[in-house]
């Protein structure tokens, strides 16, 4: 064997598998050190990173919270909840009853086919899924077992009491592994929760809740409803509101810096002057 010739990719994948790490923080500088010496590429680093990461987190982080839960109403009838279904461009739609604790079931929206075809007796509580339910502490790794094992796309939160905490999908999993698309508008998740940019002006996470956003900002928003400052601007839109879209609520204005079909991530918050009457 000629001593000057180079490892073979295998030997040099080998000598890097050999080494055994003692614990995660080793995994992950080993992973590292085969990215730099091209044995694996950025994507591959990336993925395997979002798995080891999906292995410490639970249902509670990723989890749409209930105030941004697009929901449907079982007593509306389906041409009051269509141009919903429309808007938001699920899949999947929690259908609740008496409030939104009542989740009776989850509907399909191919399943308004039927509605379209002009099914006589179309009633939405025939068309109704099981809904599954499982606790905030739900280790995400189990749970895209469940989802893959079950064929199932969706399951709802709850918290410790059984009260509905919010839902999540097995797309918020795999997003968790696969990444999103970054923009000018992410900020590292150990910021605060509400950033100043400039005098009068704040970047605020859509998940800062009510009662810490009317501390910061002396406003006198209702938490009775609605958790987070997200939720609440969700239920003026009554929709998922685009990015860049702006409301003015009391003394101050809001406009969306990030938001998908799904829900609201970031906000920036003017103060408004003081008029003088």
């Amino acid at each position: 064997m000629d001593p000057t010739a180079k490892p073979t990719l295998l030997e040099r994948l080998s000598t890097f598998l050999l080494r055994e790490p003692e614990d995660r923080e080793q995994l992950i500088e080993l992973l590292h050190s085969a990215y730099e010496r091209n044995l694996l590429d950025a994507d591959g680093l990336a993925m395997i990173e979002g798995v080891l990461q999906v292995s410490e987190m639970q249902a509670r982080d990723i989890m749409v919270p209930r105030g941004q839960m697009d929901v449907i109403d079982v007593n509306q009838p389906p041409d009051q909840f269509i141009p919903l279904v429309i808007e938001t461009a699920h899949s999947r739609f929690p259908v609740i009853g008496d409030n939104r604790d009542d989740v009776i079931g989850i509907l399909l929206a191919k399943d308004l086919l039927r509605y379209y075809a002009g099914e006589e007796e179309f009633n939405v509580r025939d068309m109704l899924r099981p809904a599954v339910f499982i606790p905030e502490s739900k280790p995400l790794n189990i749970l895209l077992k469940d989802f893959r094992k079950n064929r199932n796309h969706i399951a709802i939160v709850v918290d410790e009491y059984g009260a509905v905490a919010g839902l999540i999908t097995i797309e918020d999993v795999l997003e968790q592994i696969v990444g999103d698309i970054e923009d000018e508008y992410d900020f590292d998740e150990a910021e605060d929760n509400i950033v100043q940019e400039k005098r009068g002006v704040y970047r605020v996470k859509a998940l800062t809740e009510i009662a810490d956003f009317n501390a910061a900002f002396n406003s006198q928003f209702s938490d009775d409803e609605f958790d987070t400052i997200g939720g609440l601007i969700l239920n003026h839109y009554e929709r998922v509101p685009k990015r860049g879209e702006q409301i003015t609520l009391g003394a101050l204005s809001f406009r969306i810096l990030r938001s998908d079909s799904r829900r609201i991530y970031l906000l920036q918050v003017f103060k408004l002057p003081e008029t003088t009457s």
